[in-house]
């Protein structure tokens, strides 16, 4: 089984200021970035780690896992 991403994204997210602000459909969470002033849709099963280092780029974030 893949290893999951969430809690380093998340860890990662929240590091830079990043903070929840709603569920969104299904398995996924919107979070707000206020690097690019935008909310971003954050798989809770991100178990790619492709899509959650695109989620850190889309939040404005030059960080990688």
């Amino acid at each position: 089984m893949a290893k999951g991403y969430y809690r380093d994204l998340v860890k990662i997210l929240k590091k830079h200021g990043c903070y929840l602000s709603r569920q969104g459909k299904g398995s996924h969470e919107m979070w707000y970035s206020p690097i690019v002033n935008k909310s971003v849709s954050v798989p809770v099963t991100s178990k790619s780690k492709n899509m959650a280092n695109k989620v850190l780029k889309d939040c404005g974030i030059d960080e990688k896992l």
